[in-house]
């Protein structure tokens, strides 16, 4: 009797790229390619700079699957990334799913990377790296939150993978390097004072450029009572800030993100993706 045939799982894939130049005093396109599941979506500006919106049209990532983006901002041009929504990683049977987002900031470029919260769902298993690499007298502003899982809908993360790692560059120094790791059992994990004391959403907040000591005294005030803390430091010559927040749920999280993100952008406010 023939075994029958062994089918693979269907796995995601997606990889984008989009390349910013400066043209008669405003940020154009010069080079876009989007395949698979990757898309990019350019919502019309009438400011001179450039919004370019990522979609993950496989609707989430499991185990195995995996989106590759790539950005470059040309000199002087002023470039927003976000997300039309939040990317949600479900249950893993098998691997783990993997997004790798490399960005370059050109010479007095500034770019903003405010992709939405990333949710991990139970036994959720997540891989992701973020490589930068900025240029003499570029700014970069990144945010990235978590939940795990959605309180709203009576779910948690218990038990999973997660693990980021950032390693950011200026002017050919490293200034920046972390790695996360949440692995096994995630809500014992995350219980401890040191860790999130029991919360479920957090964020991290990278910030460089020429302006980082008068910045510090607003990002505190409007962090208020609330948990987490700034810090600036100044690496191979080069001023940074650094935030960490965490919150009760993904709501009370963007109730501290927002004002946070619209003060390090000078007022203005975040993508209206992120409002709809």
């Amino acid at each position: 009797m023939e075994q029958a045939a062994v089918i693979a799982p269907q796995r995601a894939w997606g990889k984008g790229r989009l390349v910013a130049k400066p043209f008669a005093g405003r940020t154009r396109l010069a080079e876009l390619y989007q395949e698979g599941c990757a898309k990019i979506r350019l919502p019309e500006s009438f400011d001179g700079t450039m919004e370019a919106v990522l979609i993950n049209s496989s609707g989430g990532l499991t185990g195995g699957d995996r989106m590759d983006w790539s950005f470059a901002s040309g000199e002087g041009t002023q470039l927003t990334l976000t997300t039309q929504a939040c990317e949600k990683i479900y249950k893993a049977s098998a691997d783990t799913a993997g997004v790798a987002t490399r960005i370059e900031v050109g010479p007095g470029a500034s770019v903003n990377w405010l992709p939405q919260e990333t949710i991990l769902f139970e036994r959720a298993s997540l891989s992701r790296r973020l490589e930068v690499d900025i240029a003499d007298g570029g700014q970069f502003l990144a945010v990235e939150a978590v939940l795990l899982g959605r309180t709203a809908m009576g779910e948690a993360m218990e038990t999973g993978l997660f693990q980021d790692c950032w390693r950011i560059r200026k002017s050919g120094a490293l200034i920046h390097a972390e790695n996360m790791r949440l692995s096994g059992d995630v809500g014992a994990l995350t219980q401890g004072a040191a860790v999130l004391g029991g919360k479920v959403a957090f964020a991290t907040i990278f910030y460089t450029g020429p302006d980082c000591e008068a910045l510090v005294a607003g990002l505190r005030r409007l962090l208020g009572n609330a948990s987490g803390g700034v810090s600036q430091y100044q690496v191979a010559g080069e001023d940074k800030l650094v935030a960490r927040l965490a919150a009760k749920d993904g709501f009370a999280l963007r109730k501290i993100l927002i004002p946070l993100i619209s003060h390090l952008r000078k007022g203005a406010p975040v993508p209206k993706v992120w409002t709809l």
